[in-house]
């Protein structure tokens, strides 16, 4: 898999693909964990990012092979002793959005929805979608209205209608009283 390398990379520009979780070898090997249900799409990298103090620093992939599931056995470029794999153990890996695989229909990314249109299709534009909170037991849109008021919408398949790339609106159904309930006065 081929990619312009940007010695600039930001970290918004890019997703987490996983984590270095161990070494492998004497001979500067490590395994990253990758955070995907589709491992096979990464095995044959030329490069990843790697999150080192904050900064998202280049690193070349001179050889790599797929194992255990979702586990990618790496030897860097120019990283030969065990110091060498040391030095990256539990840093995080990036690559670039552009790699990320298209999606279609429903399913999305959620970077791909951010200051799309909420449409309810009992209630109306409800408002831009400012993020989502995945931090939760239940996923959350987090919209805000033309007024400013933050409105939390669960991000559930079955209120889930349609994705319009096209149009950049989720339309969703709720049940009926959710959206009003974050407009009634205090």
């Amino acid at each position: 898999m081929v990619f312009y390398l940007e010695f600039n990379m930001k970290k918004e520009d890019c997703f987490y693909l996983g984590k270095v979780v161990r070494k492998h070898s004497y001979k500067g090997e490590v395994v990253i964990k990758l955070d995907t249900d589709e491992p096979e799409i990464y095995q044959d990298l030329e490069a990843v990012f790697l999150n080192l103090n904050g900064k998202l620093i280049p690193f070349f992939i001179e050889e790599s092979l797929l194992q255990k599931g979702n586990q990618l056995r790496v030897r860097f470029e120019d990283f030969i002793t065990e110091a060498d794999a040391e030095r990256i153990l539990k840093k995080e890996v990036y690559l670039p959005l552009t790699m990320l695989p298209k999606l279609e229909g429903n399913k999305f990314y959620y970077h791909e929805v951010i200051n799309f249109d909420l449409i309810d299709q009992n209630f109306g534009l409800v408002g831009k979608i400012k993020s989502i909170n995945d931090s939760t037991a239940q996923e959350l849109f987090i919209v805000k209205n033309e007024t400013g008021k933050e409105i939390l919408i669960p991000l559930i398949d079955n209120f889930l209608v349609k994705i319009d790339r096209t149009n950049k609106q989720v339309i969703v159904n709720t049940p009926k009283g959710l959206i009003e309930m974050y407009l009634e006065e205090d």
